[in-house]
């Protein structure tokens, strides 16, 4: 038998473990993941208002619960966890899915501010990610600054716009709830340095904006007019004329009222953000306009946009793991058709894929091509890999080194810990938001 580990068990992770046992009956897979809970972003990172995109969660458990495949949970790869190296000796071939575990940075003054925030920290709050950092994202918030103009940053902007009512009935954590119900942010800008021609946000969730109770949406008519292609659309792929479509239709209609005002603001690129004492107090900005030659200038004209919140919502990077190369301008581990490149020579029995593979692009479906690249080339150097040999159970070495990983019980003792407390709450499943709680819902199934 072929015995593989997947590290990672979000999408790309589960697509590549799939594939696996669907190409090869004797290929068995262990999922391992740093997180004692499965599925990556599509737990962690999904608004939990997007019912229909966490719904994959159960495409993924059917990936997880296949008889050929384990999940092992709480399992650290890398320093203070199974080396790299060690992990090699167990398996005989590794696929890393680690994703893009860090934001990009803005690189101004000010970043650092207290109310100055990634979207990425943001999320994670919200989404009962149990590394998030502590509550007080929109404590003393009247004005929130998002900085990026992609799904993300639709995403937090939508959430900073909802009410009560419309979170109650989600899987975010109590104290994000009672956090955000009790929010006085009412104005929330959403910045982008460039044109409406090149948003990266999809039409569903850019039209989702126009449909928030309570909520006006407006945009400048002149900013959207700064780009040529909003001027005229028609060389333009499909999904960015639906875009603009919807953004003429905010520029020309009039703006209903509501208690939340949220304002879309393009050719602005953030210079500094502005303090009072040791915490955010405004977004310096400098307008841009086109080059002429796909490019953008500044054009020394500033504004300043009062704000007690700002979350740079300006894409991920991939983070180095220890053992493995990687490539720091691109934020990805080098490889070739999946398999990992070592001092310019792909290595056999060491791949990649989804986000350390091609960086942070693409949707969820995505990874599914990208992990079949990936696998056809596993399985073509699985003869040469099988030559090597490995535990006949690599899950026991690893207990005989003190690993101790949540397995798929405990992961369903810690589902039915999170029914328990909305139930508790007189709400439907509600997410543990810490590691101790987390851990202490999976080792009860081992008391059972």
């Amino acid at each position: 038998m072929l015995h593989v580990a997947v590290v990672g068990s979000g999408p790309s992770g589960c697509y590549t473990a799939q594939s696996l046992v669907q190409r090869d009956p004797d290929v068995l897979v262990d999922v391992l993941d740093r997180l004692p809970c499965p599925y990556g972003l599509v737990r962690y990172g999904v608004a939990p208002d997007h019912e229909k995109i966490k719904s994959l969660q159960n495409n993924l458990r059917t990936v997880l619960e296949d008889e050929r495949v384990r999940f092992l949970g709480g399992v650290q790869v890398g320093p203070r966890g199974v080396p790299v190296a060690r992990l090699r000796e167990l398996y005989h071939a590794v696929v890393y899915c680690v994703g893009a575990a860090t934001d990009r940075r803005l690189g101004i003054p000010g970043e650092d501010l207290r109310g100055s925030w990634s979207a990425t920290e943001f999320v994670s709050w919200y989404s009962a990610h149990p590394d998030a950092v502590a509550d007080g994202f929109v404590l003393g918030a009247r004005t929130a600054v998002v900085i990026g103009v992609g799904n993300v940053a639709v995403d937090v902007t939508r959430m900073l716009a909802r009410g009560a009512a419309e979170l109650s009935p989600t899987d975010m954590p109590q104290s994000a709830l009672a956090s955000l119900a009790s929010s006085q942010v009412s104005r929330i800008h959403m910045v982008g340095r460039r044109g409406p021609s090149v948003a990266r946000f999809t039409t569903k969730e850019l039209r989702e904006l126009g449909t928030l109770p309570d909520t006006q949406v407006t945009v400048n008519p002149v900013e959207l007019e700064m780009d040529p292609d909003y001027v005229d659309p028609s060389a333009l792929p499909a999904a960015q004329r639906r875009n603009i479509e919807v953004l003429r239709g905010w520029a020309t209609a009039p703006a209903p009222s509501g208690r939340h005002r949220i304002r879309l603001r393009f050719f602005l690129r953030p210079v500094e953000l502005l303090a009072d004492g040791d915490r955010v107090c405004g977004v310096r900005l400098e307008r841009t306009r086109p080059d002429g030659r796909g490019g953008l200038v500044g054009t020394g004209r500033y504004e300043e946009i009062e704000a007690q919140l700002v979350l740079r919502s300006v894409g991920y990077r991939g983070v180095a793991l220890d053992g493995l190369p990687f490539a720091p301008a691109r934020g990805t581990v080098p490889h070739v058709a999946g398999r990992v490149v070592r001092e310019g020579v792909a290595t056999p029995g060491e791949y990649v894929a989804g986000w350390i593979k091609r960086g942070p692009t693409g949707v969820i479906g995505t990874n599914r091509p990208c992990a079949k690249e990936t696998v056809t080339s596993l399985l073509e150097d699985a003869p040469a890999l099988l030559r090597r040999a490995v535990p006949a159970d690599p899950l026991a070495a690893l207990r005989a080194e003190g690993v101790r990983p949540v397995e798929w019980s405990g992961w369903q003792a810690i589902e039915r810990a999170e029914a328990e407390l909305g139930a508790s709450l007189g709400r439907g499943v509600v997410k543990l938001p810490d590691w101790e709680s987390l851990l202490t819902a999976a080792q009860g199934e081992a008391r059972d």
